[in-house]
């Protein structure tokens, strides 16, 4: 006996045209959404490269007056990231893919980036002024190592509304003491306010219009448990020498070390870079301390993008180097400023760089 199976029979081959069809326009909708629906993210990826040591724009980016500077070489690569997306448009979902497949470039929540209280214009207002603080602190690094004596006061930059300072201290005040306790740098500040855990009055005496003016001050507990004023400071400097950097377009402090690498250099004979290559980032305070910045990877792609062959990162990044060097790239662990010179000298000199400090799994 046998049977025939008739598949193309009336009621069976319809379901399944049917189905392709729901199939079809399913895959349609994903698509149209994968272009079209917005995205909670942003991309980071590698941004310009600029030698600290040369021009942007036909203008040198170090240009030095009132001391006698040097003939350089060779580059001093200052790294950045862009950052694809912000809160009136972000990436689409197929940008998105391809970024999560690529190396070289990483996705972030748009809250990491572009925090929900703040708008754009106010980041980059932010970013600006953390560029000229780094600036200001690189430049002091630079000529106090080159055995300059560089003056420098603490001011208030702002207050904060509804804090403790709120109606009484304000912007443009130099800070002298807190209670009784000269302080001339803001962990000093910070540490002399957290001394009695805001369990009595501060007095915090300030100078302004070249007059002294005194505050009992009660501070408060913010979020991390410190006790806090309610005060943003930055340092006012009187340098020695007139030192102006000019670069365009470029927000955030990491470029710090790599600004005050390139000041040393220009005040000093010989050609540091001995004609190499080399790039970094990080950012850098009064006392030379180098200091971890974001979008390290990027910015070691940049970097080998761009030719370098070795680089400058900080110490506090070395978790997120190792495992994402570029080929062809040699990473220092950088902790100091010395470090980074010590670093650059064997560089240009070609020596032996084994001993140096490095980004590694050990």
């Amino acid at each position: 006996m046998s049977y025939k199976f008739d598949f193309d029979e009336p009621g069976r081959s319809k379901p399944r045209k049917s189905a392709g069809w729901v199939f079809l326009f399913i895959s349609a909708l994903a698509l149209i959404g994968v272009w079209v629906f917005p995205t909670p993210y942003v991309i980071e990826q590698p941004g310009p490269t600029y030698n600290v040591l040369g021009s942007d724009g036909g203008a040198e980016i170090i240009s030095i007056n009132g001391a006698s500077t040097y003939p350089t070489s060779g580059n001093l690569d200052l790294l950045t990231v862009q950052i694809v997306g912000n809160r009136e448009q972000t990436p689409g979902w197929l940008d998105i893919f391809l970024a999560w497949a690529d190396p070289s470039r990483s996705v972030l929540l748009l809250d990491q980036v572009f925090p929900a209280n703040q708008t754009t214009e106010q980041s980059e207002a932010e970013s600006t002024a953390m560029m000229e603080q780094s600036q200001q602190e690189a430049i002091a690094v630079a000529l106090r190592k080159l055995g300059y004596t560089v003056p420098v006061e603490l001011y208030v930059s702002e207050v904060s509304k509804n804090s403790p300072s709120s109606g009484q201290v304000v912007a443009a005040d130099f800070i002298r003491t807190v209670n009784g306790v000269k302080v001339d740098t803001i962990e000093g500040l910070r540490a002399e306010v957290n001394k009695f855990n805001g369990s009595t009055p501060v007095k915090l005496i300030v100078s302004r219009a070249g007059a002294e003016k005194t505050f009992d001050l009660t501070p408060v507990k913010d979020q991390s448990g410190a006790y806090r004023l309610g005060l943003l400071v930055g340092y006012k400097y009187d340098f020695p020498v007139d030192v102006n950097l000019k670069l365009a377009d470029v927000g955030g402090p990491s470029g710090g070390m790599m600004f005050a690498l390139g000041i040393y250099d220009k005040l000093t004979p010989g050609k540091l870079t001995g004609g190499q290559f080399v790039a970094g980032t990080g950012t850098i305070d009064a006392a030379g301390n180098v200091g971890p910045i974001g979008g390290i990877q990027q910015k070691m792609y940049g970097a080998a993008n761009a030719g370098a062959k070795f680089f400058f990162a900080p110490a506090q990044n070395c978790d997120e180097v190792v495992g994402h060097i570029p080929t062809g790239l040699k990473v220092f662990k950088i902790d100091k400023f010395d470090d980074a010179l010590k670093a650059l000298e064997k560089i240009g000199k070609g020596e032996d760089t084994s001993s140096l400090a490095k980004c590694d799994a050990n």
